[in-house]
């Protein structure tokens, strides 16, 4: 799950359907693991809203799209900490970190056999953009050119090292541009008015992938079919069938072998599953808490010396027992598997004293707050819900009591956008596996914003935020993101909790089931 806003929380609002969801819609007649030919049939619990590149941002959308349409650069396996080549076969940044220069590789074609160029990737690039829909925060600050058919040139207003980390990202995938304009679809400003493909793309598929798309709805399943004219390693399977399934009605499909691959099993239900393949790690997606630090909305959850005992008097260890195996505490903010993250020794340590010493000093008598959170959608197979009862615990222990607020989805976002939440219970996955995605909880950026933090707040982390994202070197820019967090573990509203274990479920004839950070299954690697 992703919660963000172009990206982070408008992702989100698609969670409604993963709730509606209680069966797989139709079942294929056959299953096959063979390579180059048979059904491939994954079961996940709808993310979905489009099939649209442009316009696609939820889980489901990346795992289907990923397949579909090859993008500049992707990420091999679970291996997200290189992006190498894909429809470029190279590229070069300048030294300013301002300017990347892509080669196409020769022989990439679309699934009706004509080239892909670089004006279908400016006219792809350029569509996400000025589509302003939830993707299109991937091209802000770049622009796009082309100076000869096989070339394309990414500038940045400033020196950007996420760059190559942004464009993996199937919302970035390349479009068959001369059949996408006859179907309506523009790169223009004003496309978010003027654009009209997307029904056409809800269709059928103008990528360069290994598979086309066949049939697509957003409550029961998506077909893929094999592309006969894919430029690169032939796919494994003539079909794939992505079914909408509850993560219960999962775990019987995979052990039947209705299905060859469950993504939603918590811990607990991937347990005695020995006869399957079963990939458990730490996920990408972290849970956090926030005290709002605007006393406007709350002078108790904005007193540093509050903060300070919600802080310690948080057990994590505990936390991570309610997650289950392969789910790790979150030392910071930044995912443990990516560039700057933070030691496990540098996580904050439950001290229930030193809470207790600092609600004192924080001078608010027997404190009551509330604490608000999704109550209907879960990641990774945890509930929001029991996590925050474990949080009302803990705190109760210090001295704090807290009331517990839920809310669907829609209306919980509504006061997490607005900044209104005294406390809040969220959830961030990447947008892309890249450190400055985090710089979004900064004071006076997104989730700072809605934590309360407004810009002025801590001039010295705001310092250190912008330094980072103009940093070019990885040496230092992991120096940098580490004493962002740091600091950040030191003193501020926002708490990070856990990354929950994020389960693949497969067949053991599968070859290559891995979890990929950003579109959970690598489809197109499957054999």
């Amino acid at each position: 799950m992703k919660i963000r806003s172009a990206g982070l929380l408008t992702a989100a609002i698609a969670l409604s359907s993963l709730l509606a969801a209680c069966g797989g819609g139709s079942t294929p007649t056959s299953t096959s693991s063979q390579a180059g030919g048979g059904t491939l049939v994954i079961d996940t619990a709808f993310q979905l809203k489009t099939a649209d590149p442009g316009r696609m941002f939820e889980p489901t959308g990346l795992m289907v799209d990923e397949p579909i349409y090859d993008t500049l650069l992707t990420f091999k396996g679970s291996d997200v900490t290189k992006p190498v080549p894909a429809l470029a076969e190279s590229y070069t940044a300048a030294p300013d970190g301002k300017t990347f220069t892509f080669k196409l590789r020769t022989g990439a074609t679309f699934s009706d056999g004509s080239p892909v160029t670089s004006a279908d990737v400016v006219f792809s690039l350029n569509r996400v953009k000025n589509l302003k829909g939830n993707p299109s925060f991937l091209m802000d600050g770049l622009t796009v050119a082309a100076p000869d058919p096989g070339t394309v040139v990414i500038t940045s207003e400033k020196a950007n090292a996420a760059v190559p980390f942004i464009l993996p990202n199937p919302a970035l995938g390349i479009l068959n541009s001369a059949v996408a304009k006859q179907h309506g679809a523009t790169d223009a400003e004003g496309a978010d008015k003027s654009d009209t493909a997307e029904s056409f793309l809800n269709s059928q598929s103008l990528g360069s992938g290994p598979y086309t798309l066949s049939s697509f709805s957003t409550t029961t399943q998506v077909v893929l079919t094999a592309n006969e004219k894919y430029w690169g390693t032939k796919p494994a399977y003539s079909k794939v069938v992505v079914r909408n399934v509850q993560a219960n009605v999962q775990r019987l499909n995979v052990l039947k072998g209705e299905s060859q691959i469950a993504v939603d099993l918590s811990p607990d239900q991937a347990k005695g599953l020995d006869q399957l393949q079963v990939v458990n790690g730490a996920s990408p997606n972290v849970f956090f808490l926030f005290t709002n630090n605007n006393p406007d909305i709350s002078k108790t959850s904005s007193n540093a010396k509050f903060q300070e005992a919600v802080r310690y008097g948080i057990d994590y260890k505990g936390l991570l027992d309610l997650a289950g195996q392969g789910a790790v505490q979150a030392p910071g903010i930044v995912p443990s598997i990516f560039l700057g993250a933070l030691a496990d020794t540098d996580a904050v340590v439950r001290d229930v004293a030193r809470a207790k010493a600092a609600l004192a000093a924080s001078g608010v008598q027997n404190p009551t707050v509330k604490l608000s959170y999704p109550s209907d959608i879960q990641v990774n197979g945890l509930n929001f819900g029991d996590l925050a009862a474990r949080v009302q615990a803990n705190l109760k222990e210090v001295g704090i009591t807290v009331n517990l607020a839920p809310a669907s989805v829609q209306t919980a976002l509504d006061t997490y956008r607005g900044g209104k939440e005294e406390l809040g219970l969220w959830e961030w996955g990447p947008d892309y596996p890249d450190p400055s995605d985090y710089l979004n909880f900064l004071p006076g950026q997104l989730v700072g914003l809605r934590a309360g933090w407004a810009k002025g707040a801590d001039a010295a982390l705001e310092k250190l935020g912008e330094q980072a994202a103009s940093t070019i070197d990885d040496q230092q820019r992991a120096a940098l993101y580490k004493q962002i967090q740091q600091s950040m573990n030191e003193s501020g509203p926002i708490m990070p909790l856990i990354q929950p274990a994020q389960i693949l479920v497969g067949a053991k004839s599968l070859k290559n089931l891995q979890s990929n950070a950003l579109w959970q299954v690598n489809v197109r690697e499957l054999g």
